[in-house]
C-alpha cells in the first residue's frame, strides 16, 4: 500500500480532499491529512503547517496552484514517488520542478484513480 499525503485535507464531508481521504483508507492506504484548518477525518487529525513525514509514496494535492507555491519545497524534501494533480490542481511549475527532482507526475483524479484499481 502507498502512504499518502493529502495535502489541502478539509474537514469538510463534501470536499473532494475529505472524500479521498475516506476512499484511500477503504482501499487500505497510510493517509497523512495536511491541511489549514484543523479538524479530523475519520479520527485522524489533519494536520496544520508541513510536518516532516518519513516514507510518503504519493502526494495527492488538493489545492489551486497559486496556494501550491509555499508548499514547494515542503514536497521536494519529502522526496515523494508522485504528485497527482487533481482537477483544478494542474500546475506546469511545480510538475517540471518534480520531474526535474525525480518525482513522478500525474493530471489525474484520485477518487477515479482509485474507483478503477489504478492508483
Amino acid at each position: 500500500m502507498k502512504k499518502t499525503l493529502v495535502l489541502g485535507a478539509s474537514a469538510h464531508a463534501y470536499r473532494y480532499s475529505n472524500m479521498a481521504v475516506h476512499r484511500l483508507l477503504a482501499h487500505g492506504h497510510e493517509v497523512a491529512p495536511v491541511g489549514i484548518n484543523e479538524g479530523s477525518i475519520e479520527g485522524r487529525p489533519i494536520l496544520i503547517g508541513m510536518p516532516h513525514i518519513e516514507g510518503v509514496d504519493t502526494i495527492t494535492i488538493y489545492l489551486s496552484p497559486q496556494h501550491q507555491v509555499q508548499y514547494y519545497p515542503y514536497i521536494l524534501q519529502l522526496k515523494p514517488k508522485r504528485l497527482i494533480f487533481n482537477p483544478g490542481a494542474e500546475n506546469p511549475e511545480l510538475a517540471a520542478l518534480a520531474q526535474q527532482n525525480g518525482i513522478e507526475t500525474e493530471n489525474a483524479c484520485t477518487l477515479v484513480l482509485l474507483s478503477v484499481n489504478q492508483y
